[in-house]
């Protein structure tokens, strides 16, 4: 939307109310990503019913126009209306007087208007605060919002728990009768996804209500069998939004809405009547090509000190093991051509908020992605971030930097690709290594090696890509040997080399591989220390190819509907304890090293270093935490099974650490307070006092309302 918005809308208003009926200082302030606030500052001006509708680069303003006895459109954007893709519910409908204008009166039939005005949607992300002290910009129900704004059908309305939302105000908007309800949950939700829907069931008319999210898709049969009329998203969101408002008008039946799952017809008799739950196909990513939010909570999430996220494709390339790929699908990037408008409106809510670092986060499963032309369209992409004022990280696999089976010719242009990729404004990259054990890897179905992963890490260091690392310390199926090659792996200090930006791709590519350079530019500090959360145990998610191999160990137990998982043993007993103690040290420390890294994504510079060395200290914490389980267990016998001495020990041990930690933390905090911003520092402050506070061990999601 270019500059020229609020004039145009002012000459819109005044043509349906009258010369000078609305002064222009009535939209002072006001932005374009936020239909529902130009609306209401326009509405009290016009005569008759009116709504802004369209999505953010194509808003139409649709107002009753007594005086002429029918309706009046503009298109904000300022393009000819007959240019427009107008959708097919239009036809027959509406009807335009000149096309060939950027503003018309207009005829609609009395279903038009009905169309043009239902349904009232509402869309709810959830969200505990007290878990993620700071909010990220709720890409789920924006982009939905889109797509549902797309119809020009109905009126959207977003409520976000991270931006000071209460469940309470959330029930009470269920309560001002929309016709349809979208709820967003992810893991760790399920409680207050429960406590909604128990709500707007219990009326006698509720509203057609439609879930998704990675959690939902996990408990899918459980949420049907729960609530009957419940529909279940099992894909992307926008074209099943798109169909269930088609079929809120009856112009499909629920079978024929894309990416469901619900409950069919009643069956049975007697005693018993049962619905049969049904699926419906979803839609492959590589056929939606707009994959843009709308921008209305953007502005709200800065000014809860949140950050800005966007993507830019769907999908993995691979299928690792421990991740259901049912809901997400098989790679597919956006067109770049479709973000200089969407930066260019994220840029003016950033202008708003001149303290916050330009960064975006791309939220791809694998930003690089697939085929001959990948390296190039990321270059594409980064190159246009950068124009735009903006850094940027995501994420993407290990084998986009070392791939035993590609060429040295791939290797060097992939060398080149990440250079550029850093001089063009990437300021992190996040890669999912995993494991530094070729047997662990394999069961992981990673189809990579421990060898390609430290080739890929020394090759990223030495390139001076900034990145970041996850990895899986425990799973259900580790031998005792294992544990030990990951704690050794993660103790390496041959991975992580000086950035040698004096030196060419060529020399580099070839460098890592020997020994003698790798051990003249080794920085010397613990691989580790690249690891985003260390301790993290393998979960167990409900339809992954990992958990029936748990199941089929016989180790598998009860589902977990909070998490979307299945509870499980361990075959190494002491593993399995080992692990236990690890979550709850993770749990202990999680809101302080979230709110750690989260400040981060807001921050530049000195302060941004500053957060980073606090960190530091709370990974060297984990860290030694483990090197002292893999101690522990040395000690302890396999077939001797006293699981309550062997807890003592490791609680004891953590208690220890704990005590370190503290003392290591307080003067971190304190060292670092200077570089920050006054808002940065009493948010810092909050939650280190939050942190100390605490007592005692306890998990996070150790309660399942279920």
């Amino acid at each position: 939307m270019d500059n020229n918005w609020p004039t145009r809308l002012v000459h819109a208003v005044n043509e349906v109310a009258g010369p000078g009926t609305i002064p222009a200082a009535a939209l002072h302030n006001l932005s374009p990503a936020e239909p529902l606030a130009v609306l209401d500052a326009v509405r009290d001006y016009l005569p008759g019913r009116s709504t802004i509708t369209g999505t953010y680069e194509a808003r139409l303003l649709v107002a009753e126009h007594p005086a002429e006895g029918g309706w009046y459109v503009a298109s904000l954007d300022g393009r000819p209306l007959g240019e427009r893709d107008w959708p097919e519910w239009t036809r027959h409908r509406l009807t335009l007087r000149d096309p060939e204008s950027w503003h018309s009166s207009a005829e609609l039939t009395d279903s038009g208007v009905r169309r043009l005005f239902k349904p009232e949607i509402l869309l709810v992300a959830l969200y505990h605060p007290e878990n993620f002290p700071l909010p990220r910009f709720p890409l789920a129900i924006s982009d939905v919002a889109r797509a549902a704004r797309s119809t020009l059908s109905g009126r959207v309305r977003m409520m976000d728990m991270q931006l000071g939302v209460s469940m309470d105000d959330v029930i009470a908007a269920t309560r001002q009768a929309p016709d349809i309800v979208g709820i967003s949950a992810t893991f760790g939700q399920h409680d207050l996804m429960v406590e909604l829907l128990d709500e707007i069931y219990r009326r006698p008319s509720p509203p057609l209500v439609l879930t998704g999210g990675s959690l939902t898709v996990r408990n899918e049969q459980l949420l049907l069998a729960q609530y009957p009329g419940l529909l279940v998203a099992r894909g992307a969101g926008e074209p099943t939004v798109v169909d269930v408002i088609a079929h809120f008008h009856g112009d499909l039946d629920l079978a024929d809405v894309r990416g469901i799952g619900y409950n069919g017809a009643a069956r049975g008799g007697g005693m018993t009547i049962r619905r049969a739950p049904r699926r419906t196909a979803t839609v492959a990513n590589r056929a939606q090509t707009d994959i843009l939010p709308e921008l209305d909570l953007l502005d709200r999430t800065f000014r809860h000190r949140g950050v800005a996220q966007l993507e830019t494709s769907r999908g993995c390339t691979n299928y690792c093991s421990f991740c259901p790929r049912g809901h997400k699908g098989i790679w597919s990037g956006a067109a770049p051509e479709g973000l200089p408008w969407m930066l260019a409106a994220m840029s003016e809510v950033f202008e708003r908020h001149p303290h916050l670092s330009r960064t975006l986060y791309l939220v791809d499963e694998e930003f690089i992605g697939r085929g001959d032309d990948a390296a190039q369209r990321a270059l594409v992409i980064s190159r246009t971030m950068h124009d735009a004022g903006f850094r940027w990280e995501s994420s993407c696999r290990i084998d986009q930097v070392v791939d035993p089976q590609r060429d040295r010719a791939w290797h060097l242009e992939r060398g080149h690709m990440w250079r550029e990729l850093v001089a063009t404004g990437l300021r992190r990259m996040l890669f999912g290594v995993e494991s530094g054990v070729t047997s662990i890897l394999e069961r992981f179905n990673k189809e990579t090696t421990g060898e390609q992963n430290a080739l890929a890490i020394r090759t990223l260091s030495a390139l001076g890509v900034p990145t970041r690392f996850t990895y899986i310390t425990f799973d259900h199926l580790m031998t005792l040997e294992e544990l030990r090659a990951t704690h050794d792996f993660q103790a390496r200090t041959d991975l992580l080399l000086r950035p040698l930006h004096h030196l060419s791709v060529e020399e580099i590519v070839d460098g890592v591989t020997d020994p003698r350079f790798v051990s003249e530019h080794a920085l010397g500090a613990p691989f580790y220390s690249a690891v985003s959360y260390l301790l993290v145990s393998m979960e167990c998610l409900l339809g992954a190819a990992y958990t029936r191999r748990v199941e089929a160990a016989g180790l598998a137990g009860k589902p977990r509907p909070s998490m979307g998982r299945v509870d499980a043993s361990f075959a190494d007993w002491r593993i399995g304890r080992a692990s236990h103690h690890a979550q709850m040290w993770v749990d202990r420390n999680f809101a302080l090293d979230y709110t750690l890294k989260s400040l981060e994504k807001i921050l530049e510079g000195e302060a941004y270093h500053a957060v980073r060395e606090v960190r530091r200290v709370i990974k060297a914490g984990a860290f030694t935490v483990l090197s002292n389980m893999v101690r522990l267990i040395d000690k302890q016998s396999i077939d001797e099974h006293d699981q309550d001495a062997f807890d003592r020990e490791l609680t004891t041990m953590m208690d220890a650490e704990l005590l370190v930690m503290t003392d290591a933390l307080a003067s971190a905090v304190t060292a670092i307070r200077g570089a920050l911003t006054p808002a940065a520092a009493e948010l810092l402050d909050r939650e280190h006092d939050r942190w100390r506070l605490r007592s005692g061990w306890r998990l996070i999601n150790a309660s399942d309302s279920c």
